[in-house]
């Protein structure tokens, strides 16, 4: 039985979202603020985290920053910022997965089991889940000044090691090992979400983050060509 800790503030909010998970399976645990989750997650490890913002005693941001500085537990945001730069934010300060609030029971038990699954595979909980491909998975790929390792999980640009999330550089690897071959939103979310069923907008984001980090714009692209109507193409820059 998967465990989850709850942290949410409004106590009608935090009883309905542990009725919803404890009926569809999981052993709930919950905090009411920031510290509270802290000490939960310090004392006892649970396999997830759903994890509100709005906290009495500190920003969710913050929070989401401490318990990453001593856990790599799979979290998922729970948030009414639908900001696409505050969501990258949180990606970035390694968030798995977001919602946007309100949001149903059912996408909530979706969305988790979608985290607990990408999050299950590999050495250790929260290392990451390397792309692979059918003759050589885990071979360093470079494409222009870019080269991409899955065995390593380390990606360089100009001899410069790019600090990624651990979805980031999923994406990113993906990319590369299909490099010059256009990708569809569906099967990055179905190969490396593997949940065919998230929003295409989880995508957006998470291309969007990469380009700031390859240090290029959607509408000055250099690495990753968006084609229209169909997906995503990792080129070597002319």
């Amino acid at each position: 039985m998967p465990s989850v800790l709850v942290v949410e503030d409004d106590p009608s909010i935090r009883q309905s979202l542990i009725e919803v998970l404890a009926e569809h399976g999981y052993a709930v645990r919950s905090a009411a603020d920031g510290f509270g989750a802290l000490r939960e997650v310090t004392q006892t490890p649970v396999d997830a985290v759903v994890l509100d913002l709005g906290l009495p005693d500190l920003d969710g941001g913050d929070a989401l920053r401490m318990i990453r500085g001593i856990s790599s537990v799979p979290v998922l945001v729970a948030t009414a910022r639908d900001d696409e730069t505050e969501i990258i934010k949180l990606l970035n300060a390694g968030a798995d997965d977001y919602m946007v609030k309100p949001f149903s029971g059912g996408q909530l038990v979706a969305r988790l089991s979608a985290v607990l699954r990408r999050t299950s595979h590999g050495p250790a909980a929260g290392a990451g889940v390397p792309v692979a491909t059918a003759a050589d998975p885990l071979r360093p790929v470079t494409v222009g000044e870019l080269t991409v390792d899955p065995g390593a999980r380390t990606a360089y640009l100009a001899g410069r090691e790019l600090r990624l999330t651990r979805r980031e550089f999923d994406l990113l690897a993906f990319l590369a090992l299909h490099s010059g071959h256009v990708v569809s939103k569906r099967r990055l979310l179905t190969e490396v979400w593997r949940e065919p069923y998230v929003d295409d907008q989880t995508v957006d984001v998470h291309l969007s983050s990469l380009r700031r980090k390859l240090g290029e714009r959607a509408a000055a692209p250099r690495y990753l060509l968006t084609v229209r109507g169909v997906g995503i193409k990792l080129v070597a820059p002319r």
